[in-house]
C-alpha cells in the first residue's frame, strides 16, 4: 500500500497534466474505478496513456488487453506509465507478455517550496519570461522543437494544445521562456493542480547553449512562478541529463515511473 503523500501528489500531478492536454488535443477518456487513460488527442506515445489503474489480478489482463485494442483500432501508438499506486503489482510483467515494450524509467522528484531555495548562479544575458503572445508561444516552439524529447512533431503538438488552452496569466498553465541576449534558448511550463502542487514540464535548453547554468536558472524562475501562484509543493519528472541540478534546486527522487509503450499498428 502506498502510503508517502509525496507519491500520490506526484501522481495526481501527472495526471492532471496528460489529462488535460489530452482534452485540449481533442481526445477520449476511459474513467472508472478499474483505470483511467487519455487516447488520440495526441500522435505522440508518451501522451496516449493509462495514468491509473487499480486492478484485481483476475481483471489485469483485460484492461491491458482492452488499451492494447483501443490503440490497435486507433492506430496510435500509446504507453502505460505504471507508477506505485497501481494495482496489481505485477503491471509490467503483464504489459511485457501483451506486446509492449520497455521503455524505461523516469525519476518522480518532489520540492517543498515553503522552506528558501537554493541560490542558483545568475546567467549573464539570460532573461526567463512569460508566455502571453503568439509570437512567445512560437518561440517555445521553437526551443523544444531542438532540445526536447520527440523534437519537432512534439513541440508542433505541444505549441497548438497550449495555444488552445490560453497564454497569459490568470489559469493553471504558466508557460515560460529564457532568452540569453534575446535569442530564446530555453523552456519551461508549470501545472497547478486543484492541490495547488505545482507539476514543472518541458524543461528544455537548445543544444548549443547548455551546460552554462542556463536549464537550472530556468527551473528556478519556475519555481518562483509556482511560489507566486500559491503552491507549496512542486513536482517533477527528471532527465538524466537534470538529475543533478533538481537535485541542486532541492528536489528529492520519491520513486521511478516505468514506461511501456506500444507502437502503432501496422
Amino acid at each position: 500500500m502506498v502510503t508517502d503523500g509525496r507519491v500520490r501528489q506526484v501522481e495526481a500531478n501527472v495526471q492532471a497534466f496528460l489529462l488535460r492536454m489530452g482534452r485540449a488535443g481533442g481526445g477520449a477518456e476511459r474513467r472508472d474505478a478499474e483505470v483511467v487513460w487519455t487516447v488520440g488527442g495526441s500522435p505522440l506515445d508518451y501522451h496516449n496513456a493509462v495514468v491509473h489503474c487499480d486492478g484485481t489480478p483476475a481483471r489485469a489482463d483485460e484492461l491491458v488487453g482492452k488499451w492494447a485494442a483501443e490503440l490497435d483500432r486507433r492506430r496510435l501508438p500509446g504507453s502505460w506509465h505504471v507508477s506505485p499506486s497501481m494495482r496489481p503489482v505485477d503491471l509490467v510483467e503483464r504489459l511485457l507478455a501483451h506486446g509492449f515494450e520497455d521503455g524505461g524509467d523516469e525519476p518522480a522528484m518532489v520540492a517543498d517550496l515553503s522552506v528558501p531555495a537554493p541560490e542558483m548562479p545568475a546567467v549573464e544575458g539570460l532573461a526567463v519570461e512569460p508566455v502571453r503572445t503568439a509570437a512567445h508561444l512560437e518561440d517555445y516552439r521553437r526551443v523544444l522543437a531542438q532540445g526536447f524529447g520527440e523534437g519537432p512533431p512534439e513541440a508542433a503538438w505541444v505549441a497548438e494544445v497550449f495555444g488552445r488552452t490560453g497564454l497569459g496569466d490568470g489559469g493553471p498553465w504558466s508557460h515560460l521562456v529564457g532568452r540569453l541576449d534575446g535569442a530564446p534558448v530555453s523552456t519551461t511550463t508549470v501545472l497547478v493542480d486543484p492541490q495547488a502542487v505545482a507539476g514543472v514540464y518541458f524543461v528544455a535548453t537548445v543544444p548549443g547553449a547548455r551546460r552554462r547554468g542556463i536549464g537550472g536558472a530556468t527551473t528556478a524562475a519556475a519555481l518562483r512562478r509556482a511560489r507566486d501562484m500559491g503552491c507549496a509543493v512542486a513536482v517533477l519528472g527528471s532527465s538524466p541529463m537534470g538529475y543533478a541540478t533538481y537535485r541542486r534546486l532541492g528536489f528529492d527522487e520519491v520513486f521511478r515511473y516505468r514506461l511501456l509503450e506500444r507502437p502503432p499498428a501496422a
